[in-house]
């Protein structure tokens, strides 16, 4: 079979390996779609935490099932989507139902090969059934997921302002299920084309930009004074995070979906007056993977707003380094298999 491998940063190749094959408790998909996103952006960078090359990226996907072992209820043929965070079942982690944090996790396109290859062999207990949706939907469901299970974690109440740092796509999956929970959303970004994507396809009403806005000024204005009782980095951007504390409310919760490699720096007085709580956000559940499906099939979510850009397989290798210039207005790019 087919597949591309990112052998250093700056580096792809495709290459032929050998079809994988089936074992007890494991399914065989045949890739249909592929979505990009930070992590495989951030690897071909050379700037992803827990990564090792060489690797075949890939984690947003959807497929066929060609061939099945220990999953009952799924029909070979049928179009589905997987968890991509293998976890052991067994660790402390796992054993209190959080095996999305699981100690021996194995990230398909992060610790292990994914997706950018013609088949995949995935646990059956890892399927998704399609539940109708077409396979550009179905490789959005783990995208989303991540930004459901962030929101999840910031137990919004109905009418507070969230400030969600980041309109990228998994940015755009956190204003949404925000918005789904009840959040006044308030979105900041560098990327003025971003921002009026947010302010056109998501109707946003407050946007801003932290290059050009006295974000603190207009924060305070939005607010009545009160600033945001949630912020929620999805940047992954070491200054962007160290910045946002200074946006919290009193008794306000810091969640962070985005990851970096560095430290966080803030200052522990402003941080302890508050009673502020400080939560990272890891990958999602299975319950989050279901609610963004359930929203898919109500209407409450419109993935095919997520997509701008579409490529065959075959040119991903030349294209690839062109998704990271933002000149060219990448939110999400889909990879269709030839």
């Amino acid at each position: 079979m087919k597949a591309l491998v990112c052998s250093e940063p700056g580096h792809f190749y495709y290459t032929n390996k050998e079809k994988p094959e089936l074992k007890k408790g494991w399914s065989i998909l045949k890739i249909k779609r592929i979505g990009i996103c930070g992590t495989d952006l951030h690897a071909y960078e050379g700037t992803q935490p827990f990564f090792s090359y060489p690797r075949i990226l890939g984690h947003e996907l959807s497929g066929e099932l060609i061939e099945t072992d220990g999953a009952p209820g799924f029909e070979i043929g049928e179009n589905v989507t997987f968890i991509p965070y293998f976890n052991c079942g067994r660790c402390i982690a796992c054993r209190n139902n959080k095996p999305n944090c699981c100690t021996r996790m194995k990230v398909c396109g992060v610790h292990i090969d994914g997706g950018m290859a013609e088949y995949l062999l995935v646990p059956s207990s890892s399927l998704l059934h399609g539940e109708g949706l077409s396979y550009d939907e179905l490789a959005l469901v783990e995208p989303l997921a991540i930004g459901a299970h962030g929101v999840r974690r910031a137990n919004i109440s109905h009418g507070e302002f969230v400030l969600v740092i980041g309109a990228g796509p998994i940015g755009l999956g956190t204003i949404a299920f925000a918005r789904i929970a009840g959040a006044r959303v308030i979105v900041l970004d560098i990327n003025n084309d971003r921002l009026r994507f947010c302010r056109t396809e998501f109707k946003i009403e407050h946007t801003i930009n932290a290059l050009s806005d006295d974000v603190t000024e207009v924060l305070m204005k939005i607010t009545n004074g009160d600033m945001p009782t949630v912020v929620i980095d999805a940047t992954g951007n070491q200054k962007a995070i160290n910045g946002a504390f200074q946006y919290m409310a009193h008794g306000a919760r810091f969640v962070m979906i985005g990851l970096q490699k560095g430290d966080i720096s803030f200052a522990h007085p402003e941080f302890h007056k508050r009673e502020a709580t400080l939560m990272s956000s890891r990958n999602a559940t299975r319950t989050d993977f279901e609610q963004v499906i359930e929203a898919m099939k109500n209407g409450l979510v419109n993935p095919k707003t997520y997509i701008t850009h579409r490529t065959k397989f075959s040119e991903v290798e030349h294209e690839f380094e062109s998704w990271l210039d933002p000149k060219n207005g990448v939110i999400k790019v889909m990879i269709e298999m030839d």
